[in-house]
């Protein structure tokens, strides 16, 4: 099993193609680290809840929490669709919030803004416990050809409509680990499904 694990990750990523440096990847989290110090240090008692989407910004978190100069208190959500892949399906909450958000500032980040839906219900579910302000920060915002139910308020970088891997982002659970971004060929993809 592993044997076949192993071959199936090192040929998905064997034809894809780089479209985000790994020097681009740490400019973009500095832009983001950067947006939010301009924010908060100048902010005084303001004292952010940060929850961190897992997996997929388990990355980019790492990274942006030690470029960020202001006091600020950490956790993380969980959160899955289920139903239809295509057409989205019911969000479940796996982990909540464990510190008390009413009245709170919260920074939710996340890796990706794709089709934007878990984002838009993570950011209302927070509102309807009563955060004050939740603020929206992604690594990668996804240039899709439809509107999004949410817009970031902090965005690393744009990428194209495309299927990517790396820096916290996987396909089929592999590759969560590139230092870059990695767009996966269509055909590798169908491959996959077909098997």
């Amino acid at each position: 099993m592993h044997e076949y694990q192993t071959e199936r990750a090192r040929a998905l990523i064997a034809h894809a193609q780089e479209i985000v440096s790994p020097a681009e990847v740490q400019a973009a989290v500095q832009r983001v680290a950067a947006t939010l110090n301009a924010r908060f240090t100048a902010a005084g008692d303001d004292f952010p809840l940060v929850l961190s989407v897992m997996g997929g910004a388990v990355v980019f978190t790492g990274q942006l929490l030690p470029q960020l100069a202001f006091p600020l208190e950490f956790d993380y959500i969980h959160v899955s669709r289920y139903g239809d892949e295509d057409q989205g399906g019911r969000v479940i909450w796996k982990v909540i919030p464990r510190s008390n958000v009413a009245g709170r500032t919260i920074i939710v980040v996340d890796d990706i803004l794709d089709e934007g839906e878990t984002l838009a219900h993570v950011k209302q579910r927070l509102l309807d416990m009563g955060a004050a302000e939740v603020i929206i920060a992604v690594f990668a915002d996804k240039a899709i050809a439809r509107a999004k139910p949410i817009q970031a308020d902090i965005i690393g970088l744009s990428i194209p409509d495309q299927f990517v891997v790396g820096f916290g982002m996987d396909v089929y659970g592999y590759w969560r680990n590139l230092p870059g971004l990695w767009a996966i060929h269509p055909d590798d993809l169908s491959a996959r499904s077909e098997a």
